[in-house]
């Protein structure tokens, strides 16, 4: 089994999504032994935001390809050829301005390739990278999960399901520690909340 990890918070040491990613990751290989990991930090390592030239390759240009061109090309094979092989996906998505880090959303954007992780049919689209499980380590500073008005405002998680839906995703987890913003008890609450969703997210 490969397990994808991959954080995406700016925070370093101070981030709860990394924390979490961390705990998931960790409980995961103890239950699953023959899991092999591999790590990806979307901030240390992270792709240049999608332009013309990481489009041109897509669009079924194959000849004369620049050099820029070739470069963010060899990129996207790179990120979306790691996230295919996985088996599972364990992702960092702290909540920043109502949605997800911007080195994050690049990454996803290298991996919405057409016939990679999806194609276009008679009936509509469809996911190709089927069978995958993942656990999204959800951190936030307010509280957006229990209210419809608060739900309203967030394109975090919402986001997350969609896109990965699209690229044929059902088994999405999520460990979610939010109101980080409200006090320490607020944030001992949150993780111990957290804590329970991770037992959960790994039971199978």
């Amino acid at each position: 089994m490969k397990l994808l990890h991959v954080d995406s918070s700016i925070t370093g040491e101070n981030s709860a999504s990394r924390k979490l990613t961390q705990q998931i990751v960790t409980v995961w290989t103890a239950k699953h032994p023959d899991t092999e990991v591999e790590y990806l930090d979307l901030v240390a390592q992270a792709p240049n935001h999608f332009t013309m030239a990481a489009m041109a390759p897509r669009t079924g240009q194959t000849e004369g390809l620049s050099a820029e061109q070739t470069a963010e090309n060899a990129v996207s094979e790179q990120l979306v050829s790691q996230f295919l092989a996985a088996d599972v996906i364990v992702i960092g998505a702290p909540f920043y301005n109502f949605s997800i880090p911007s080195q994050l959303k690049a990454w996803i954007d290298r991996l919405a390739q057409p016939g990679r992780t999806f194609r276009y049919t008679a009936s509509g689209p469809e996911g190709l990278a089927k069978g995958k499980t993942v656990i999204v380590a959800s951190s936030r500073g307010g509280v957006y999960s229990t209210t419809e008005a608060m739900q309203a405002l967030e394109h975090q998680e919402s986001y997350l399901k969609v896109v990965l839906g699209f690229f044929g995703i059902t088994d999405v987890r999520f460990v979610r520690a939010e109101g980080l913003g409200l006090g320490p008890e607020a944030v001992a609450s949150a993780f111990a909340s957290a804590a329970n969703d991770v037992k959960a997210v790994t039971a199978a």
